[in-house]
């Protein structure tokens, strides 16, 4: 896109300012998200597809797996998307008995990991760490090859991350509104890095500084790990992470954090306030899940729906999630659409 920083800028805080929720879902309790919609089962399909090719594709569906699945994830390794991933993928080599490989493919803030997945076979063994960003992204971006809610499957939710704005020691704020009043003492001169543009990282960045009334630098990253990186080696003053990511270097003091961007303080941090307390109505969180080629077998995408689900349902995995204050999101495939797809009309509404 051909268009000046401040047009872009403005861009960005419509898009923020459209009440896209940014949070996807409704708000959870500790148990986690349940959804149960109605779905088509594999019976509908097999009977539509008597006496037709497919006949072969769904009787080499019930194999599945045959050989290891690639986990595509659109962030670097280290952040939040890589490190449940490898939580999940390892729990689903166990329980579908082929290995689950997981590969990072960072890139125009996740288009790149989408576009391979989406040019994969149909046949359940490429998945697609999908989340929020796919999402702003079909706002944002006009000329993408491809339709997200078209050409990708949806087959289960993963979890709700909760984001946290933090700041480099050397920075003198100790909390947001401290920060808020440096950015108007300085204003253009305080850097504030996001995990990519476009990502939910930049956009409830831009919500903030809308909403604070300031003016920052934003700093743009292909992914958290490097941007947690550059934050605690002081290149950048302040960043916007998933909590996940960021929780050892708060607690290490490499990194302080100011608020949390839920509605409440977080059980992990309980002496961090919210951005609610300064600037009152704000929230951010990240939606995350699972997605496939659109015409994967159904009967594949229920296996696949049921084990995940397993796995976010058993406690092990439950306490792991909870240590990184993490909400599971236990949906339907068909659940995750109406996330994805509700959040996508309200985003271009705000365009």
């Amino acid at each position: 896109m051909k268009s000046s920083a401040k047009t872009e800028r403005a861009a960005y805080r419509r898009l923020a300012s459209s009440d896209i929720g940014i949070l996807f879902g409704s708000r959870s309790n500790s148990r986690g998200i349940t959804m149960e919609l109605p779905r088509r089962r594999f019976l509908h399909l097999a009977t539509g597809a008597a006496a037709s090719p497919a006949v072969s594709r769904i009787a080499s569906a019930l194999d599945y797996p045959t050989r290891p699945i690639h986990w595509i994830i659109g962030f670097p390794p280290g952040g939040g998307a890589d490190i449940v991933a490898r939580i999940m993928g390892a729990w689903l080599s166990e329980h579908l008995g082929q290995q689950v490989i997981i590969e990072n493919k960072p890139g125009a803030a996740t288009n790149v990991a989408t576009e391979a997945v989406i040019n994969s076979p149909r046949d359940g063994h490429t998945l697609l760490w999908a989340g929020t960003s796919n999402a702003i992204n079909a706002t944002l971006y006009g000329a993408l090859p491809f339709d997200f809610l078209r050409d990708i499957a949806p087959v289960a939710g993963i979890a709700l991350y909760p984001m946290v704005f933090e700041v480099h020691p050397s920075v003198p704020a100790k909390s947001i509104s401290e920060l808020i009043a440096l950015a108007k003492a300085n204003p253009g001169k305080i850097t504030l890095a996001s995990y990519g543009t476009g990502t939910i990282s930049h956009v409830a960045s831009e919500l903030f500084k809308a909403r604070a009334g300031i003016n920052m630098i934003h700093v743009p990253y292909r992914g958290g790990a490097p941007m947690v990186s550059d934050l605690i080696g002081g290149q950048v003053q302040a960043a916007l992470d998933v909590v996940a990511a960021s929780l050892p270097h708060i607690r290490s003091g490499a990194a302080r954090a100011l608020a949390v961007t839920t509605a409440d303080r977080l059980e992990m941090l309980p002496e961090v306030p919210t951005v609610a307390e300064t600037l009152p109505g704000y929230e951010a969180a990240v939606f995350t899940g699972v997605g496939v080629p659109t015409g994967t077998p159904e009967v594949i995408i229920d296996r696949l729906n049921h084990e995940i689900n397993a796995g976010l349902n058993d406690r092990f995995i439950k306490a792991r999630l909870a240590e990184l204050a993490l909400t599971p999101l236990v949906v339907s495939n068909g659940g995750v659409r109406n996330l994805y797809g509700c959040r996508n009309r309200k985003m271009g509404e705000g365009r």
